[in-house]
């Protein structure tokens, strides 16, 4: 919210006490920058300091703030970790990016334009990412390097290590820095992946350029999406199938306070740079209940295709005590938001009708045993399945597009009290004083 001059018909002896900016920030715990951030937010409201220098705020209105924040140890009755944040909100079954329905947002914007406007709360129409050169070439390499059977979370992982050692000044963690070196990260970790079915471009700007040039088309945008798409598939890109991919790069940007997200804090706690953040965020995404979920529900629904039917399929995992992958969300009650902007998007492929029907069937199958509901797990795997993809595909969009989030939270933590993070371990071991172990004898040879 932008500074308000101080209304006139107020007395000056019954108007309330006003703080200057440092008084707000030392009885906040805050860094000064924290306390504008809250006015951008709308948890505060400024206005100017007399004579133009400086703001001021109300006394009361920063207790309540104080009183509302995380900065009190979380109730133990909860045991559950609380952080407050302004960049999504997950409520009656909708997920929202700073008030704004992510749905809609991804109807009408690319995901590098959803991203510039998470970050900085001003949308770029036409908003394109690059590549810087050194860091591209240093990011191939890293991946050429890798055995043949590496995934693509190995790969991604690798590239942001080799785009780090690219950029000398990522220690500087003021949000300009920050973000500019987030703008050149996500295109290199896509120009980095090499393309399905033939070989890796080589080296150079002049292949990142030949990447743009394939995002400025007729629809306008989409641009990373483009270039991420011939590292998924080697089928020919069509408008409605870059639609789809685009929607979900949007839709899976953040989601609330997920594993990986708690872990870019953390990593964010401690001053990590930006890369480091997102190295951290990678390492907790590959797990098979977080991003690597998607590629479980693809082999599911190949195996549905392949039988003709989901009833044997769901009844196997029953069987086995497995869960059926892409069903469920403990965040909603009933469908995924963003699985059902997916489906209604890949209903205009024509190739994706077979794995969209087989996906229905799923649902329709294991609500006889449980009333779950599609997530956007089973979403991508209808993408995956129908455009010739890999089962890891839905993985490395997920780690494409969530490196945006890991870096609003990351911005955000900046401003937070360094290692706040800091919990107690529960000792249960064995109680001191006791002997030094005794060394084992060397085995017999």
């Amino acid at each position: 919210m932008k500074d308000q001059a101080p209304p006139g018909d107020i007395p000056e002896a019954t108007a309330p006490r006003r703080l200057s900016t440092q008084e707000t920030a030392e009885r906040l715990g805050v860094k000064p920058e924290t306390v504008y951030a809250y006015v951008s937010r709308g948890q505060l409201d400024s206005r100017r300091a007399p004579g133009g220098r400086g703001s001021t705020f109300d006394a009361a209105e920063v207790d309540a703030l104080a009183r509302r924040t995380g900065r009190r140890a979380p109730s133990p009755a909860s045991g559950e970790l609380v952080f407050r944040t302004g960049i999504t909100l997950i409520e009656d079954d909708r997920c929202y990016y700073r008030g704004v329905d992510a749905t809609e947002l991804a109807g009408r914007y690319t995901y590098e334009e959803v991203a510039e406007w998470l970050w900085t709360g001003e949308l770029r129409p036409g908003m394109r990412f690059a590549a810087p050169a050194e860091a591209l070439a240093a990011a191939r390499r890293a991946v050429d390097a890798l055995p043949s059977h590496s995934g693509s979370t190995d790969r991604l992982r690798g590239a942001v290590v080799a785009a780090a050692t690219a950029d000398p000044l990522r220690f500087d963690l003021s949000r300009e820095a920050v973000l500019a070196s987030t703008r050149s990260l996500i295109p290199t970790l896509v120009g980095a992946l090499p393309r399905v079915g033939g070989a890796a471009a080589a080296d150079g700007p002049s292949d990142d350029a030949d990447d743009a040039d394939e995002g400025r088309d007729a629809d306008g945008g989409a641009a990373l999406a483009r270039r991420l798409w011939p590292k998924l598939t080697a089928r020919p890109a069509d408008g409605p199938s870059i639609a789809v991919l685009n929607t979900a790069l949007v839709l899976l940007i953040d989601h609330d306070l997920a594993a990986s997200t708690l872990a870019a804090r953390v990593a964010a706690s401690a001053h990590a740079h930006p890369y480091a953040v997102v190295s951290a965020g990678l390492g907790v995404l590959e797990g098979p209940l977080h991003g690597a979920a998607s590629g479980l529900a693809h082999r599911m629904l190949a195996e549905v295709l392949d039988r003709g039917s989901a009833v044997p399929v769901v009844a196997d995992h029953l069987r086995a005590g497995r869960r059926v992958p892409g069903l469920g969300h403990r965040l909603y009650v009933s469908e995924d938001p963003r699985a059902r902007a997916l489906f209604a998007l890949l209903a205009d492929v024509p190739q994706a009708a077979p794995a969209l029907a087989a996906a229905r069937d799923v649902v329709t199958t294991t609500a006889r045993h449980a009333p779950l509901h599609a997530n956007v797990d089973l979403a991508l795997a209808v993408l995956s399945v129908s455009s010739g993809m890999a089962a890891e595909a839905g993985e490395t969009v997920f780690a494409v597009s969530r490196t945006a989030g890991w870096i609003a939270h990351a911005l955000e933590e900046y401003g937070e009290r360094p290692l706040r993070m800091r919990p107690s371990g529960r000792y249960e071991g064995p109680r001191p004083p006791r002997p030094l172990p005794t060394v084992m004898d060397e085995p017999p040879r």
